[in-house]
């Protein structure tokens, strides 16, 4: 259960994030270019592009067979939105959650407000679990908020320029309720358990970096048809992802201590 005390941390955390200008930018940016550009310009790239030329017949190569049914352009926007898409979208809340998370502990010590914090009568455990929920709330809230934008725009845009309305399957809904979840909160244990070491925003962002890569080569990997990952296979890699999460949570602090954390 989170007390009171944990609640007023965790309200101090989101209100500094949202105050800082610079940071708020990154949280904006991020997700307007993964939600509203690049959708858009696959959007167009599909709708606009002539089916006899040589780059619309390279992009349908790219494509396994069993998928090239029907509409050829209907089929192709059915597979962007619900194929593709989703995991460009894990990125969202990953950055997102990156932005906060990064700063969680490095930026109490740059502020000089990590004695204080630590003398305060929270535990340890209590302080780490504020931290990750205070981001994982940030990065939740983003996810959300940039998936109604980015569902408006492409219906509007596939509407006007095909006029067909293609809605979102239960991939969307497996991936806002479980994937998306448990992807944040495993990125943002380690974020936090990063900042607790780090001496300088710089440090901690960097090493945050690194949490991405896995999920711009399964986006990729998608996107070149590499593989289409199926509604059942997306539910059993949330369940395990799930699991992880829950067990990065409870260990999050691990060997930490005061006096680690002071150095």
């Amino acid at each position: 259960m989170i007390n009171q005390m944990q609640t007023t941390l965790i309200k101090k955390d989101l209100w500094e994030i949202t105050s800082n200008k610079r940071l708020f930018s990154v949280l904006l940016i991020v997700p307007l270019v993964f939600t509203v550009v690049m959708p858009s310009i696959f959007v167009l790239t599909i709708a606009l592009t002539p089916m006899e030329t040589n780059d619309f017949k390279s992009l349908l190569n790219l494509l396994p067979q069993s998928a090239l049914t029907g509409d050829l352009r209907h089929m192709m926007i059915g597979l962007l939105l619900n194929n593709i898409l989703p995991l460009f979208f894990l990125l969202i809340p990953i950055m997102a959650a990156s932005v906060m998370a990064a700063s969680s502990f490095v930026g109490e010590k740059e502020k000089r407000t990590l004695e204080t914090l630590l003398y305060s009568p929270l535990s340890l455990k209590q302080i780490f679990n504020a931290k990750i929920l205070a981001s994982f709330i940030l990065s939740m809230m983003v996810s959300l908020i940039s998936f109604f934008i980015m569902i408006v725009v492409v219906e509007i845009e596939i509407w006007l320029l095909m006029d067909i309305m293609i809605f979102p399957d239960i991939n969307w809904l497996i991936l806002l309720l479980l994937v998306s979840p448990a992807i944040s909160l495993i990125a943002i244990t380690l974020i936090v358990r990063g900042s607790a070491k780090a001496q300088t925003m710089e440090e901690s962002q960097q090493r945050s970096v690194f949490l991405i890569l896995p999920i711009i080569i399964l986006a990729a990997g998608q996107f070149s048809g590499l593989m289409l990952i199926s509604s059942w296979l997306l539910f059993a890699s949330g369940i395990i992802l799930t699991a992880i999460a829950i067990l990065a949570m409870r260990g999050s602090f691990g060997k930490f201590n005061y006096e680690t954390l002071l150095k």
